[in-house]
């Protein structure tokens, strides 16, 4: 899963990946309740429940997989499944209750939020105390000015002006005092160098075929370039100039039928709409219809290994 865990000081301290040749050097590594946090421990739980695979003829629901597919994604996408969500301990949910939500004027405990929540919210909840609290200098510095300001327009301009320039300068101080603090906590969460997608499970609608990545040594399931440039020049690409002829043809239409319109004299004024309304029926149905096709699209380039694939079994052969 590739959890950074906190290093004892005696071995250089920080955090690095979890090796179970080195656990010794870990924090907390002799007690198992408090090495890994509650977050931790559910997106283990979540770990392997993405990575249930199936075997190869496998078939649940009158769904069959193909080898190696992720099984509870494929039911989340077939619908067979609703949703999956950890459950939360009160327990803990009490503790952040009196330390955090009752909590007046007191910092906010992001370590304990960042252990029961995982770092995204943490990181989200320290961003906002942030902005908070960085808001209180143009709240003063606008105050000062306001009372500052007299009746006349002369006034009023200089403290727009002084108080327009503060805005740029503060901005830029916070964008960098912000980069500088998300570093500091990303750093001693472990998620400084850790990209979040290398963690991620790949579409459900994805196929591919097994293999070891080169670059991370992680099991994927891969994709080879020229299927997918097949499908995008062969399929993608003419289905997308259909739809834009179409398009062009149904405003082409509409606009002629305007101008035949507004030419006859005779014609009711709320009949000299009707152009202008059937392009804007028109349009509202291309969107509907054009995002299922986008829709399918995407799913079909996807899954075009898989038409492939069956295409190159000895059956089809």
């Amino acid at each position: 899963m590739g959890l950074r865990k906190a290093v004892k000081p005696e071995f250089g301290g920080g955090t690095r990946s979890f090796s179970c040749e080195e656990d010794y050097i870990y924090e907390n590594i002799e007690s198992e309740l408090c090495f890994f946090t509650s977050q931790e421990r559910q997106s283990i739980i979540k770990y392997w429940l993405d990575n249930l695979r199936a075997k190869q003829g496998e078939v649940l629901h009158n769904i069959s997989f193909l080898e190696g597919q992720p099984i509870i994604s494929e039911l989340k996408a077939r619908g067979v499944i609703q949703q999956t969500f950890p459950l939360h301990e009160q327990r803990i949910l009490g503790q952040l209750m009196k330390s955090w939500v009752q909590a007046v004027c007191e910092k906010q405990p992001l370590d304990d939020i960042c252990d029961y929540f995982g770092v995204k919210i943490a990181m989200y909840f320290a961003w906002l105390g942030f902005y908070t609290t960085s808001m209180l200098y143009p709240a003063v510095i606008g105050f000062v000015l306001w009372m500052l300001t007299e009746s006349d327009q002369t006034s009023r301009d200089i403290c727009c002006v002084v108080f327009a320039l503060f805005n740029v300068v503060w901005a830029t101080l916070f964008l960098e005092r912000w980069k500088r603090r998300g570093a500091e906590l990303a750093y001693k969460w472990g998620t400084l160098d850790a990209p979040a997608e290398s963690l991620e499970e790949p579409r459900p609608q994805f196929r591919g075929i097994k293999r070891c990545s080169p670059i991370t040594g992680r099991e994927e399931f891969y994709y080879p370039p020229w299927r997918r440039r097949i499908f995008r020049w062969l399929v993608s690409l003419p289905i997308c100039i259909l739809c834009l002829c179409f398009v062009f043809l149904v405003m082409l239409i509409c606009f002629e039928l305007q101008e035949f319109v507004m030419g006859i004299k005779e014609m009711p004024r709320l009949a000299r709409f009707i152009p202008k309304i059937m392009l804007a029926i028109t349009v509202t149905a291309c969107d509907e219809v054009y995002r299922k096709i986008a829709c399918w699209l995407n799913d079909m380039g996807e899954s075009g290994a898989t038409i492939l694939q069956k295409l190159q079994t000895p059956e089809c052969l």
